[in-house]
């Protein structure tokens, strides 16, 4: 993820050091945003490359050049940090304002932006490479993928679907399952393009590709949601 890159150590194997170490005691001492920030960036490209249960505590505070009593001080677990990497990948391409439902910014423009995000995010080399190794590791459900799914995707739907939400409720959409809506959304904007790429048939597309993509998607969802005139039955 656009993080520098840091020199992955061997790892040691991986799910032993799962948890905060009984007794460390350091949960309440002031952080250090800076070595927080190290852990991510070394924790992002560890598990990008190796996935969950390739990685450890010790392999991320030795590549963060920490202890490993300092990544404990940031994060309880593996899982929690895990969590915080793909959600800290979604923060960077979202800013908290474009899902503030309290926002007076036009509905067209938000939906823009947020497209936007979206496709930055996961045409993104490390993103399709996090997608992949999910896929070649797993033969059904795994932990990695569920708690991939819940820190970014999922995440993502029910924060679009408020925003959602609360356009219905000024009338300037009609969406009656916000939940539904925003999924549909989401998958248009990957289109074909993004199988596409994950297999490998085509290199990621173009920024005025991605964009001419997203005002067709935008201007369709706009059209399918529109509000119903007075008289008019709603198709579907």
């Amino acid at each position: 993820m656009n993080m520098n890159k840091t020199k992955l150590p061997n790892a040691p194997g991986a799910d032993g050091d799962d948890a905060q170490p009984a007794g460390s005691g350091v949960r309440g001492r002031p952080k250090d945003l800076e070595k927080r920030a190290a852990i991510l960036a070394a924790a992002t490209e560890l598990f990008t490359a190796r996935g969950l249960n390739g990685v450890s505590m010790e392999t991320v505070a030795r590549a963060a050049q920490v202890s490993k009593i300092t990544v404990y001080s940031h994060f309880r677990s593996k899982d929690e940090l895990f969590r915080e990497t793909v959600f800290a990948k979604c923060r960077q391409h979202w800013p908290e304002a474009l899902f503030d439902v309290g926002k007076a910014t036009p509905l067209e423009t938000r939906l823009r932006r947020i497209a936007t995000g979206f496709h930055d995010l996961v045409f993104g080399s490390e993103v399709l490479d996090m997608y992949r190794l999910m896929a070649a590791q797993a033969s059904g459900p795994s932990r990695f993928g569920r708690l991939f799914w819940q820190s970014g995707p999922e995440l993502t739907m029910s924060r679009f679907a408020a925003v959602l939400e609360a356009a219905h409720k000024a009338g300037e959409l009609e969406v009656p399952d916000p939940v539904r809506a925003a999924t549909h959304f989401f998958i248009l904007l990957k289109g074909d393009f993004h199988i596409k790429c994950l297999v490998g048939a085509a290199q990621a597309p173009s920024r005025a590709m991605r964009q001419r993509h997203a005002e067709d998607v935008i201007a369709l969802f706009l059209k399918a949601y529109a509000p119903t005139k007075p008289g008019q039955a709603r198709s579907g």
